[in-house]
């Protein structure tokens, strides 16, 4: 027996369950590109990183809120309902997730981008500065 299948996996329907749930919580940047692209924008893009970061480079598109600065007053200019997608450095930074929490606080939809700008930048994807 390997490492792998030491524990047994889930269920099928337990599986199916979670990892089809995963999409209401996440989307990832090949999503985003191309909602992008097309003009299907229906969400507002936060970049979570911070000022200094989000002016080396970031998603196009993206604005710049840093994580610690999410509060209700810099969110009420959107209606209730509006989605968030937010995103930092990667998988090694939880920012976005730190992000998602106060969204998810104030009561707003919020997805994170999973992979973050080195997610981005492994698909291929240019930044803006």
């Amino acid at each position: 027996m390997s490492a792998v299948t030491d524990v047994a996996p889930a269920p099928s329907p337990a599986a199916l369950a979670h990892f089809e749930a995963q999409f209401a919580f996440e989307t990832d940047c090949w999503d985003v590109h191309e909602a992008l692209a097309g003009g299907r924008a229906d969400f507002v893009l936060l970049d979570v990183r911070g000022s200094d970061k989000y002016g080396s480079g970031h998603v196009p598109g993206a604005l710049d809120l840093a994580q610690r600065k999410i509060i209700g007053s810099a969110i009420a200019r959107y209606p209730d309902g509006t989605i968030f997608v937010v995103y930092c450095a990667g998988p090694h930074c939880n920012g976005a997730a730190r992000a998602a929490i106060r969204l998810a606080r104030l009561g707003r939809p919020v997805k994170l981008m999973t992979g973050g700008i080195a997610g981005w930048l492994d698909e291929g994807f240019a930044l803006s500065a």
